[in-house]
């Protein structure tokens, strides 16, 4: 189905809120924001919709994933007047879209629903190839690490993360939020039953700062490499100052999970 055959068959209809869930490898993307270079998934989508709406649509992300980062349950929210059922449209866009975006679900929603300012939470995965020689096909999705990690100093660590504090010493440059207090509620470790299978740390909250998992993991990295005991995460965290945290893990080994509503 082109765009001009789905631009035909639709009719303009009152105003409508609509929600996408979206998967994506972001290699090639610029992130999700639209940028004035580069393809980003927010301008993909955006593209996608305008000869279906037959204007312009400004698609919310709940989430702005960085340049490298991968979703797979991003959500996005937009005003809409086309008449064609969320089911086709998700076939629609995806017949448009590049491959490495997939559509996994449309729905009709309240009017006041916001992909970003509805959301209560997100779920995060950060995964780590920890494998003395890096799998080609683990590359673009992990981070490889050696030499082997101390995974039971890790989740000791993790524990201290655990529940409310000020992240500030977790928080990326060149941000500009009211508070650096956020909530986890949950930060695991796990690993597959496959003997290649990456190390994954899952961390779900109400809110993330900019590079906040991503610094997590660096950091965490680090206790497990012995840099520091686990106990130095209460300092670094009563510290503020993002210089005791860790290095910024890669963008690869991120995925935005799940968002929570």
């Amino acid at each position: 189905m082109s765009p001009s055959q789905v631009a035909h068959r639709t009719l303009p209809v009152a105003r409508r809120t609509l929600k996408l869930t979206i998967a994506y490898d972001g290699t090639p993307f610029v992130g999700w924001q639209r940028q004035a270079r580069g393809a980003s998934i927010q301008g993909l989508i955006e593209d996608a919709l305008r000869p279906i709406e037959g204007g312009p649509v400004a698609v919310h992300g709940a989430g702005r994933t960085d340049a490298g980062v991968h979703a797979l349950g991003q959500v996005a929210s937009f005003n809409f007047t086309a008449s064609i059922e969320p089911a086709r449209l998700r076939r629609a866009l995806n017949t448009i879209l590049p491959f490495e975006v997939r559509v996994l679900d449309a729905e009709e929603m309240p009017g006041d629903f916001h992909a970003r300012f509805s959301a209560k939470g997100k779920v995060y995965e950060y995964r780590i190839d920890d494998a003395s020689i890096a799998s080609p096909f683990l590359r673009r999705y992990t981070w490889h690490v050696t030499p082997a990690l101390d995974v039971d100093a890790m989740e000791v660590a993790a524990g201290a993360l655990r529940g409310t504090h000020d992240f500030a010493a977790f928080q990326g440059s060149r941000t500009n939020v009211h508070s650096t207090e956020r909530t986890i509620h949950r930060l695991e470790w796990s690993r597959g039953p496959g003997p290649r299978d990456p190390l994954v740390m899952e961390v779900e909250g109400n809110g993330f700062l900019r590079h906040m998992v991503r610094n997590i993991a660096g950091t965490l990295v680090g206790i497990g490499h012995g840099k520091w005991p686990p106990g130095e995460i209460d300092r670094i965290l009563a510290s503020r100052e993002r210089a005791k945290a860790g290095a910024t893990a890669p963008p690869q080994g991120l995925f935005l999970k799940r968002v929570l509503y």
